[in-house]
């Protein structure tokens, strides 16, 4: 096929993307992120409404946000006010598909630069039947609009460069400065791009210098005069519509970035079977998502990219390549090097996407060219579409949470439940609503109702009003006032899930991906243990302990419930009854950390330190961060043996420097030995009052 007739469908593909994308935008729910990303550019717009005076964007201790510039959130918001629109979240995900179309779209027109049309084509085919990037492209205006400005800061940078640093036209200067400046106006790292700028110069003229062997330094500095400008220019209107960053444009961009690299923001999820803090999580736990969540069409371009690297990579070519393959390796051996704070796979990585299927692309493309033989060619294109199977099945079936996916190394979304993360961004959590809420119609149910939920749903059912809405973490469900809940199955520890202990007791009905329950609807059958739970605080026991006993008799895998019952019996010091109900809780879920932490205070309480030891010992492995676990152990040890005492509790404040009752114990610890120690220590305290 003719480069013209590749070109009309080059083309013609994209527009067919945009127009799908846009669509599937319709069904997309409410990310993890994204109310409290809305919330904060709702501020920002006050922020600007008001000319500064409305200062709430520049002070949010629990969510960070002053320090994101999240432009694209703040444009939506913007928007959203001068058009009069009243679907917020729908117009929200319209505009990050669109966003996420033109990310697409630059990538496929930088294949173009570098192979033709063919390898454009190929490049929008990989997007195409990329799951990942194709679920966070409906909703999340944070990862996917910084993965436009990267790709388009490094194609624009080459494009530079490939004109000697004298382009013909201001238009690819334009896009390079706006490319910088969206990514700087996103998060502070984006100046990452500036500093690629600079980069490429460097290598540009070290090229040139081993090719001729001189270079004229006159023009040298006029380079380097221009992409300091450039730079300067992108960073300065990165900064427009960031009011934290407007505050102080040096310092507090610069304490932004301090402040994502090592993100004080740390969960728990699940990592090969395991229920992990990600500030504990092993070095390969980002190669080990990338490995298992991205197509295997994609790796096996990677592979013949690697393959034909020798003929891709020509003279002529040696900075292209390199660059853009540096581009797409160096932040993740960066992070690698560093042991940041990750969570949610690769989510945040998602900038480097578009430059591994460009990769992936070429290869592709090179190999179409260089293989002569047809039954070869033919044999591995059969591959190549066998492994486009997989992904396209799982899209077709798993509408529209693409994001769930898995590839063929785990055994796909079944093989991965239970040992990794699936709807941790609570997308199915819309379609559980709008379920409930037309359950609710059929039933008739007009009067007073509580919903409860692990995410917030109340927009979903926002034409409900006879609905009042509360938040429960999961394993503490049973303790607060609702009718029906809404549930999804993230922050739940993955033997729980592998169990079969989701969906919970009582659940009407499942939101299913490919066979896995990622979403549960509800009805109580009682609220006996809410009400146990009153009782419990107004310390009237024997009423607590029957009402618990009533609502265990409807759920018998609640382990929350067997665990207040057993300590409404500890509290009456009934110990042997207490215990005997911890240990059902315990068959339960064995890994429950309340449960745990109590037998091992009764055992303590019976001056049995071996059982005592061993529950708090497993608290411990079981969670890292239950700091006061330290000090209950640190107590059994500093009868016997001091020194494993203090080492247990610095290892508690090595995690939380601040837990004053570590510091306490730990005082305490060289009481006898070394008072003056102790003094020290009690005026660290003082200090921290």
């Amino acid at each position: 096929m003719r480069e013209r007739h590749l070109k009309i469908l080059f083309y013609m593909s994209a527009l067919i993307m945009l127009v799908s994308l846009l669509f599937i935008s319709r069904d997309a729910g409410i990310s993890g992120d994204e109310e409290v990303h809305y919330l904060h550019s709702e501020e920002v717009y006050e922020y600007f409404a008001t000319l500064g005076k409305d200062r709430d964007a520049l002070n949010t201790p629990k969510t960070h946000l002053q320090y994101y510039g999240q432009t694209p959130d703040n444009m939506a918001t913007i928007l959203i006010h001068w058009l009069g629109i009243e679907e917020v979240y729908a117009f929200r995900h319209l505009f990050s598909s669109f966003i996420g179309w033109l990310c697409i779209l630059v990538a496929g027109l930088f294949a173009v630069w570098l192979k033709g049309y063919r390898a454009g084509i190929i490049t929008l085919l990989l997007f195409a039947v990329s799951p990942r990037f194709l679920g966070h492209l409906q909703n999340n205006l944070k990862d996917i609009p910084f993965a436009l400005a990267y790709i388009a800061g490094v194609f624009f940078t080459l494009r530079l460069t490939y004109a000697s640093f004298k382009p013909r036209s201001t238009i690819s200067i334009s896009l390079l400065i706006a490319s910088i400046a969206f990514s700087v106006s996103i998060r502070a790292g984006g100046i990452l791009l500036a500093f690629y700028l600079l980069f490429a110069g460097v290598l540009f003229y070290l090229l040139e210098y081993f090719d001729r062997r001189q270079i004229k330094w006159a023009d040298v500095q006029r380079t380097f005069l221009k992409l300091v400008v450039f730079s300067a220019a992108g960073y300065l209107l990165g900064l427009l519509l960031w009011p934290y960053a407007l505050q102080n444009p040096i310092v507090n961009p610069w304490e932004s970035y301090q402040v994502m690299t090592d993100f004080p923001t740390t969960i728990r999820q699940i990592f090969e079977g395991e229920f992990i803090w990600s500030d504990f999580k092993p070095w390969y736990y980002l190669p080990k998502y990338l490995l298992i969540t991205i197509p295997l069409v994609v790796f096996g371009g990677l592979i013949l990219f690697a393959v034909y690297g020798k003929s891709i990579i020509r003279e002529k070519h040696r900075l292209t390549y390199f660059f853009l393959i540096f581009t797409t390796g160096f932040p993740v051996l960066w992070v690698l090097l560093l042991n940041s704070n990750l969570y949610g796979g690769w989510r945040h990585f998602q900038f480097i996407y578009p430059g591994l299927v460009i990769l992936a692309a070429v290869g592709i493309h090179e190999f179409s060219l260089q293989v002569k033989l047809k039954w070869v060619k033919g044999a591995v294109l059969f591959l190549f579409v066998l492994a486009l199977v997989h992904p396209v099945r799982f899209m077709v079936k798993a509408h529209p949470y693409y994001y769930l996916y898995y590839n063929p190394l785990v055994g796909g979304l079944n093989g991965a439940y239970g040992y990794y993360e699936t709807d941790y961004y609570y997308h199915s959590m819309r379609s559980g609503a709008e379920w409930l809420g037309d359950y609710l119609d059929e039933n008739n149910l007009k009067g007073r109702v509580v919903v409860g939920s692990n995410f917030p749903v109340d927009w979903y059912l926002k034409d409900h009003p006879n609905l009042q809405f509360d938040y429960f973490q999961y394993q503490f469900r049973s303790d607060k006032n609702w009718d029906y809940a809404i549930v999804g199955n993230s922050y739940i520890r993955p033997e729980q899930l592998r169990n079969g202990n989701f969906p919970p007791e009582g659940t009407i009905h499942v939101v299913e991906v490919d066979d896995v329950p990622v979403c549960a609807v509800v009805k109580r059958k009682t609220k006996a243990s809410y009400f146990g739970v009153e009782a419990l605080r107004n310390k009237e026991y024997a009423k607590a302990g029957k009402l618990f006993g009533e609502a265990l008799t409807h759920y018998k895998k609640d382990e929350h419930i067997y665990y207040r019952l057993g300590k409404t019996l500890s509290l009456q010091g009934k110990d042997k009854s207490a215990k005997e109900l911890l240990a059902k809780a315990l068959n339960v879920n064995s890994n429950y950390e309340p449960a745990l932490k109590l037998m091992g205070q009764l055992a303590f309480k019976e001056n049995d330190m071996v059982v005592a030891s061993y529950y708090f010992e497993h608290l411990l492995e079981v969670n890292p961060k239950y700091f006061s676990a330290y000090v209950e152990l640190a107590k059994i040890y500093d009868q016997t043996q001091p020194e494993k005492a203090r080492e247990l509790l610095k290892t508690c404040l090595r995690i939380n420097p601040r837990y004053k009752p570590a510091i306490r114990a730990l005082a305490e610890t060289y009481q006898e030995s070394h008072p003056e120690i102790v003094d020290k220590y009690w005026e660290y305290l003082n200090d921290m009052d």
